[in-house]
């Protein structure tokens, strides 16, 4: 895989130093030139040899969507029918937003915005109307995931580092270079390299542990400053979350970009050194046991070398803002990984309440994705706002099934040849 990639990396750092991407740099572009020379042979041998090996790995992947089974609307009639599926429909219509400007999506989206308020039946005889239904499986054949859940924090907060707000909440720094990979490797669509430009090199981006050194590589770039580093660490696992001020007022923070390191989780670290058990791990456990062990938390912080960059959402919004670009909704949006799911696509989600055996069935739209969320069958449950929410989602651990609708005569991607 790594040989696959490298032409993309040298051509990437070529374009880097001759100034293609817009980046400030002292570099001489005459002066590159026998490098670009002595680099062509190479690059054309290192194409032909990605051409066999992509050749190869095509034969063995799955297409988008590929997993996708199509089914009887039957297998959740009677599910859909218990369900109060009417309070979904708030959470399409905000999705129909951006979907009506896809080809695939109009037609549905057209005949939903002329339906007003409908009724529980209304809705499920739109859905057979206008939808086929698909249950979802992994990879390995199975039909059972994990759901997981989120929800949006509230901290207090301040716009100036004070003595009791010094943790800061970062917008995205003005030399994070970002490159679409799907734009070369169309199978790799949704992929993005990240880093920064050093002399004529990209370099991989700051850790999190590299940014919170005593340099401050990124000093300046502050969003605003929140009191607790667990707290600001949990924010940045959400996505989203509310600040609130010391004089009442309030903003929402959202998902703005990301260093382009990968998430690993902390709780899995405290497992692996004994600090925590892995049935008892959650994201209570790990508050508490943060605060019995302060000398410990910040290596167990920079477990994790993914840092999330944030930007300040318009106010007045209902909800946090999800992949899909729409706000998401207490209780009826979920988080996908969108190779295997397309983001806005309706779900039916049979799973139980979190720590329960009571069954949570329910109608649910796939608005948002996430780093830790991937696999065919895998949802990210987005409970609401607030410290009750939070107690939600953060015990919830449970197994489910997925089953997906999608527009009748739905354009099912093709892999590249």
């Amino acid at each position: 895989m790594k040989t696959r990639y490298f032409p993309l990396i040298l051509l990437f750092m070529l374009q880097v130093s001759c100034g293609q991407l817009n980046v400030t740099s002292s570099c001489n572009c005459d002066s590159e030139k026998k490098v670009m020379a002595d680099l062509e042979a190479e690059l054309a041998k290192l194409k032909k040899q990605q051409n066999k090996i992509a050749i190869n790995i095509s034969k063995n992947k799955t297409p988008q969507y590929g997993l996708l089974t199509k089914t009887n609307w039957k297998e959740i009639d009677q599910k859909l029918l218990q369900d109060k599926v009417k309070q979904a429909w708030p959470a399409w219509i905000y999705g129909c937003e951006e979907l009506i400007k896809k080809d695939e999506w109009r037609k549905s989206c057209e005949a939903a915005n002329n339906l007003s308020s409908p009724s529980n039946i209304e809705v499920i005889e739109y859905l057979h109307m206008n939808f086929d239904l698909y249950r979802a499986k992994n990879e390995d054949g199975s039909n059972e995931g994990l759901i997981t859940g989120y929800y949006q924090p509230i901290l207090r907060g301040s716009r100036k580092e004070t003595k009791k707000y010094k943790i800061p909440l970062y917008a995205p720094p003005l030399d994070l270079i970002t490159v679409n990979l799907s734009e070369i490797y169309p199978e790799l669509k949704y992929k993005r390299l990240r880093g920064r430009v050093e002399g004529n090199k990209l370099i991989p981006y700051f850790t999190r542990e590299e940014i919170g050194k005593k340099e401050y590589p990124l000093q300046g770039n502050e969003l605003l400053w929140v009191q607790n580093p667990v707290e600001s660490f949990f924010l940045e696992i959400q996505g989203s979350g509310v600040i609130k001020f010391e004089d009442g007022s309030t903003t929402q923070v959202g998902y703005a970009d990301q260093n382009g390191h990968p998430y690993r989780s902390m709780g899995l670290a405290l497992i692996r050194q004994g600090e925590l058990k892995r049935h008892k791990v959650s994201m209570q456990s790990i508050k508490a046991w943060a605060k019995k062990n302060k000398s410990k938390l910040q290596r167990f912080l920079n477990a994790n070398p993914s840092t999330v960059f944030f930007r300040e959402l318009p106010q007045g919004l209902p909800g946090p803002i999800g992949a899909l670009g729409v706000p998401i909704s207490a209780e009826r949006s979920v988080a996908i990984d969108r190779k295997f799911i397309p983001l806005g696509a309706p779900i039916f989600l049979t799973t139980t309440e979190p720590n329960s055996k009571i069954t949570l069935n329910k109608l649910m739209i796939a608005q948002d994705t996430g780093g830790a969320i991937n696999g065919g069958v895998r949802a990210d449950f987005y409970w609401g706002q607030g410290k009750i929410a939070g107690s939600r989602a953060g015990s919830m651990k449970q197994s489910g099934k997925m089953w997906v609708m999608l527009p009748k005569n739905f354009p099912f991607p093709q892999l590249q040849k």
